[in-house]
């Protein structure tokens, strides 16, 4: 663990000499460090680093709640809904597409509709961090996004996990898809109903206590929601909305901060340790095409969202860039894939794809303004002026 942090401290370093962000450095690290790489291998299994992952992923998601107040959810619920709904049937709708063009089976378009279709939160989160773009007026659209996402995601999951493993029934799928939505509802009841008792159970001075109490109450949640059929992250970004909303909220964000750095570069480095390179050639045409295609939908979905809040070129391209990497989520259908024996080819597919994004998406998000030369400027004037919040 010592020399995973140090290797993605090295290589980040190095990197920012030349202006290159950390997450593309750190997923290197875990390729040229892992099993898959002659050379030094700092981690034989993947899995061993799988825990820690895991709470990378539960404190990136965590922090991005606190940032996301919910006086912003209800000021600005429906054009959320709108962009977020505009994107997913973009990039989803063309995911399906494409996955059905390529002729590797039903399950397998399916497979792909998602893979293709939804975002990388633990990356956005980073991206936005990283570009120092928090306070932007567009943040608020792409967070808005991202909890869009992640509410489809719990869906799609408990929609897809009885296809692949054959279920029978179309009652256990729909019965873990009310699960599933049932207790995103009771978080999001939580959320706005409870702040005030939440706040004053975790009011206290002392900061110890306090980042025992945070950090308990986030990974607790992130559990029990993988328990119900709903990512752990969109458990752990509930609790931070919740948080971030109390008195406590200020010093909480500022307590996270060490952490949620600390352990997303083990997520990023642990994605490293799973992507094998010498898989990646059979599958390079349908890989960069399957770039181009996101690439296209990003930005039509980024021009979209600019439309509904009424938003310039600018906004546009860095609504379109943000949003653009591919992560977790496609790592996790490709291990469903997998055990569900469907087409071999889909894992190093993911693999690729998800590499090629996960390098691409942050180099785009901070050279957005090449992007914005080129969008159009007047089409995107909507009913309110640029910069208007939501």
């Amino acid at each position: 663990m010592g020399g995973a942090f140090l290797a993605a401290a090295v290589l980040a370093r190095l990197g920012g000499r030349i202006g290159l962000p950390t997450i593309p450095l750190f997923i290197l690290a875990g390729i040229l460090l892992g099993p898959h790489t002659p050379g030094v291998v700092l981690v034989d299994d993947p899995h061993e680093l799988e825990m820690l992952s895991a709470l990378g992923l539960v404190l990136l998601l965590f922090y991005l709640g606190l940032e996301f107040h919910l006086d912003d959810l209800r000021a600005g619920g429906r054009r959320m809904a709108a962009a977020g709904a505009t994107y997913l049937a973009l990039n989803v709708g063309a995911g399906l597409g494409f996955g059905f063009a390529l002729g590797w089976g039903t399950s397998e378009a399916l497979v792909l509709a998602g893979v293709l279709g939804i975002s990388s939160s633990a990356i956005v989160t980073k991206v936005l961090v990283d570009t120092g773009r928090l306070g932007n007026p567009e943040t608020k659209p792409i967070l808005g996004i991202i909890v869009v996402e992640d509410v489809f995601l719990a869906l799609y999951l408990a929609a897809l996990q009885p296809i692949l493993s054959g279920a029978d029934s179309l009652a256990a799928g729909v019965l873990d898809g009310g699960k599933a939505f049932g207790f995103l509802l009771l978080l999001a009841l939580a959320a706005r109903f409870g702040t005030r008792i939440i706040g004053t159970l975790f009011h206290t001075r002392d900061d110890e206590l306090l980042v025992i109490s945070f950090l308990g109450a986030a990974v607790l949640v992130a559990g029990v929601s993988e328990w119900f059929g709903v990512a752990d992250a969109i458990g752990a970004f509930m609790v931070g909305l919740m948080l971030g909303s109390t008195a406590s909220g200020e010093r909480i964000l500022k307590l996270v901060h060490p952490l949620r750095d600390a352990f997303g570069a083990i997520f990023f480095f642990a994605f490293g340790l799973s992507i094998d390179p010498g898989d990646l050639p059979s599958v390079l045409w349908p890989v960069l095409a399957a770039v181009a295609v996101t690439l296209v939908m990003n930005v039509l979905a980024g021009l979209g969202a600019a439309r509904v809040y009424g938003f310039g070129p600018g906004p546009a391209a860095n609504i379109s860039t943000t949003l653009l990497a591919r992560g977790e989520f496609a790592l996790i259908l490709a291990t469903m894939a997998a055990g569900a024996g469907l087409d071999e080819r889909l894992s190093p597919f993911i693999a690729g794809y998800v590499l090629v994004l996960a390098v691409l998406g942050p180099l785009a998000a901070g050279r957005s303004a090449w992007l914005s030369r080129v969008l159009p400027g007047r089409a995107l004037k909507g009913p309110e002026r640029v910069g208007a919040g939501v």
